[in-house]
């Protein structure tokens, strides 16, 4: 369950980059399966198709994502709702399960102005290589980012 304290401090500013974690109920790894993957990914879509987000990187792992985001209008709780909502729903109906996907909750970094956004990308897409499951980033099949990952 996700900790209240996650929100003490929290405040969304249009205009920041923000570094977010979300993880699945129980930790469960909903995203090895690659329709799964690709539902959540459309979800990511659909949150910048609407205006609020403009995505800069982010990685898909088995039982969470990261997600490196400059939010342009809204909430992060407002994003974070549409995204786990859409994907949520599609996951569950996709599999015929009447199950929560995602934990309550996640976390949140504001980049400050003198953080490199290129390498917060890299970190982000290096999760796989830290956790395992990649031996290099362009090997995982669910990261992405707007500049090279690999240099």
């Amino acid at each position: 369950m996700a900790s209240p304290a996650l929100r003490y401090g929290r405040w969304s500013h249009t205009g920041n980059v923000y570094a977010l974690t979300t993880v699945t109920h129980a930790r469960r790894p909903w995203f090895i399966d690659k329709a799964n993957v690709e539902l959540l990914i459309e979800a990511l879509r659909t949150v910048e198709r609407t205006g609020r987000t403009f995505s800069l990187g982010w990685v898909i792992m088995p039982d969470h994502l990261h997600w490196l985001m400059e939010l342009r209008t809204g909430t992060l709780a407002g994003c974070m709702q549409i995204l786990k909502s859409r994907s949520g729903r599609s996951i569950a109906t996709r599999v015929d399960a009447n199950v929560p996907i995602w934990q309550p909750g996640y976390y949140d970094h504001a980049l400050r102005s003198d953080e490199c956004l290129h390498t917060q990308a890299r970190y982000i897409a290096a999760n796989p290589v830290r956790a395992g499951l990649a031996t290099r980033i362009a090997e995982y099949p669910y990261a992405w980012s707007r500049w090279p990952l690999e240099a």
